[in-house]
């Protein structure tokens, strides 16, 4: 199995399984195209990572994925900057961001495809300035999406978590990819 992803968030969920993998950068555009929906964006994104390192390694399994924060009309990437983590957050105070996470898992030899996608709605509270910059000095979220990490200190700045698998808001929704690769021949408990 290969996990076409550097994150290192993906590469500790997926370790959770205990399930021999090595992992891969895809290498993929992550630029969205013109007029492309949140979920087209993500369902894209997680397929084509997985099947650009599946086209070099026909009979492995690859596992793909993407997350897209959407806030109302607005993409919320990854802030990559503390300014910009911070206007991020800002912007995301006492509002709803919805988090798509998309999943390929594919294999090229018998072109066996499985794609799936999990909707998380994160409610924030009401943030102040100084929590904001507290925050983000305290963790630098700026390598994902929405500027802020659920499985740490920023579950502190939510109001709610609505999901139907906490650990798709990190970034690898495991209960579904589970049952995927137990479906595919993994011995999974």
């Amino acid at each position: 199995m290969i996990l076409a992803s550097t994150s290192p968030y993906r590469r500790a969920l997926l370790a959770r399984l205990r399930l021999d993998f090595s992992v891969l950068g895809s290498g993929v555009d992550e630029s969205r195209l013109a007029g492309e929906s949140p979920l087209g964006l993500a369902t894209r994104l997680a397929h084509a990572k997985a099947r650009h390192i599946a086209a070099g390694r026909p009979d492995a399994w690859v596992v793909g994925s993407d997350q897209v924060a959407v806030r109302g009309e607005d993409i919320l990437g990854k802030p990559g900057t503390h300014a910009r983590c911070i206007e991020m957050l800002r912007g995301s105070s006492g509002r709803t961001v919805t988090f798509l996470t998309a999943v390929a898992v594919v294999r090229e030899a018998d072109a066996a495809r499985h794609e799936f996608v999990d909707r998380t709605e994160v409610v924030f509270r009401n943030l102040e300035e100084d929590t904001i910059a507290r925050y983000v000095e305290a963790e630098e979220p700026l390598d994902c999406a929405g500027g802020f990490k659920s499985e740490g200190l920023g579950v502190a700045l939510c109001k709610s978590i609505e999901t139907r698998d906490p650990t798709a808001l990190i970034g690898l929704p495991l209960l579904m990819l589970a049952s995927v690769l137990r479906g595919v021949g993994y011995r999974i408990p």
